[in-house]
């Protein structure tokens, strides 16, 4: 198997983004840990990201063997592997359990609850919200939650237990997605419509889905600010986040204003942006402490 089949089959840098939230997470929590006097242990922290990527991968790998026909459908998807005939559907079910079940094997030898929500995230994205895409929109509301349990799962991993930041960072990703997979729906529509998934707020571009992604940048602007209202950060990450809310916030109301591709395209690169830039100031704020 070649690693550009492979990387396909996983969703890479999907993958890698969801790990590399995870391991922010992770170094907060450690240093919020009481019990080991803030002290980072970094063979626990590469066990997260091999167990974190192992876990995604399987998920993105169980998702792509149930719509490997729609795959077929769309220009985006139909050179994956699997409806490119690279790898068969056997092969790629034997490919996903091992690393779901290596995976899954690391994070819960890191923490017990960390171990659990693994296997919660990857049956919720794979037979849940992978066959509400051609039902409903409620699929992005429903997806945004395994997707947000990767700074959570990294956190209790780190910290031991839960608290009141692994809800905030939980709130942070988790509302974050829907201008992110919006804006993503916006631009990829036509090829989404070649295989039913309905997937922006109305089930269209039109004023409705532009408003709906609006008010998600909007809620995102006092989200953001959770870990400085609670006084888990400084003023410097409340400042940073405030700057990186309100850009975001300007992003989708052009999409509001113009309702064309161009303006989902800038959102859904912002969104790349955003997240990296809060959940790092976060932990730089801790490691400063």
């Amino acid at each position: 198997m070649k690693w550009k089949d492979f990387s396909k089959l996983i969703k890479f840098r999907l993958t890698f983004l969801v790990v590399f939230s995870a391991s922010v997470t992770f170094l907060i929590g450690s240093k919020a840990n009481a019990s080991t006097h803030g002290v980072i242990n970094w063979k626990h922290w590469g066990m997260l990201i091999i167990g974190g990527f192992l876990v995604t991968a399987a998920a993105n790998c169980f998702n792509e063997i149930i719509e490997k026909d729609l795959d077929k459908l769309m220009k985006r998807t139909k050179d994956r592997p699997i409806p490119a005939g690279h790898m068969t559907t056997g092969q790629a079910l034997i490919l996903g359990l091992i690393m779901a079940l290596a995976g899954t094997y690391l994070l819960g030898s890191l923490n017990l609850t960390a171990g659990l929500l693994s296997v919660f995230s990857i049956l919720f994205y794979a037979f849940a919200y992978t066959p509400l895409k051609r039902l409903s929109p409620i699929a992005v509301f429903v997806g945004a939650i395994p997707g947000a349990l990767a700074p959570f799962i990294g956190y209790v991993a780190g910290y031991g237990t839960v608290d009141q930041i692994a809800l905030i960072v939980f709130g942070i990703q988790f509302v974050w997605q829907f201008p992110h997979f919006w804006a993503i729906a916006w631009v990829l529509d036509d090829d989404y419509k070649l295989a039913g998934f309905r997937l922006l707020p109305t089930g269209k571009r039109d004023l409705g889905s532009a408003i709906i992604t609006f008010i998600s940048t909007l809620i995102m602007l006092p989200v953001s600010l959770l870990p400085t209202i609670y006084h888990y950060g400084g003023y410097w990450v409340g400042g940073v986040s405030l700057v990186c809310s309100l850009l975001f916030l300007y992003l989708g109301l052009m999409l509001l204003i113009k309702r064309d591709i161009k303006s989902a395209q800038r959102l859904m690169f912002g969104s790349f942006f955003y997240l990296p830039v809060v959940q790092l100031m976060f932990l730089f704020d801790f490691l400063g402490k």
